[in-house]
């Protein structure tokens, strides 16, 4: 196996770059911020990636100690990727890019891919407190773990558990509230976000 191409340079933000720095790994973390996933999953929340591109990224971030492939017990008995603790610290990265980011979102393109959990991580930064919250979007149902530090932050689908917040919202609100234009708390306060549960993220919601 060829080895990964480094910039040879003696400085943290290159070694940095040398393992997330190519096209895609910072997506798939994004991805596997959500808990174990098998590859077909990825490849599915992935629209553009192909094949051989993403069983080359995967294998780079296992190399790189990133992440790892676990086989799951029956009756699952699938293989899955998930992150390494040295991944999973790569959440506060992905959020402080989203945040730069925000200013280039715009308007959603006719050829823009969507998936309601890509929401999660702007979500995330807009809530405070603790706990489980559920988001519910025309596009579909995801939840966060809202000041988790460490394991999955977010899953598709309804909450595992009961939680304690449950926002309903259309997806021009979300749009806008990942853009930067309208803060979360200024939404629930113009009713553009229904809020319900008494978790702490619904309750600091509601008094904002």
């Amino acid at each position: 196996m060829s080895p990964r191409r480094s910039y040879d340079q003696y400085c943290s933000a290159a070694r940095a770059l040398d393992l997330v720095g190519d096209r895609w790994t910072l997506l798939i973390v994004r991805e596997l911020l959500a808990g174990p996933r098998r590859y077909t999953d990825l490849h599915a929340d992935l629209p553009g990636v192909s094949t051989d591109v993403l069983a080359s990224r995967l294998k780079d971030m296992e190399q790189g100690g990133l992440a790892v492939r676990r086989r799951l017990p029956p009756p699952g008995a699938a293989s899955v990727y998930e992150l390494t603790a040295r991944g999973e610290q790569l959440l506060p990265v992905l959020q402080a890019l989203g945040a730069w980011g925000e200013a280039e979102l715009g308007e959603r393109r006719p050829t823009d891919a969507v998936r309601a959990h890509w929401f999660a991580l702007p979500l995330l930064r807009a809530l405070e407190g603790e706990g489980l919250v559920e988001v519910s979007l025309e596009e579909g149902e995801f939840h966060l773990q809202v000041g988790a530090q460490e394991g999955p932050v977010y899953g598709d689908g309804p909450a595992p558990a009961e939680a304690g917040a449950r926002l309903v919202m259309d997806a021009g609100t979300c749009e806008a509230v990942a853009r930067g234009e309208v803060s979360l708390s200024d939404a629930v306060r113009h009713g553009r976000v229904t809020v319900t549960g008494e978790g702490t993220p619904a309750k600091l919601l509601r008094q904002a």
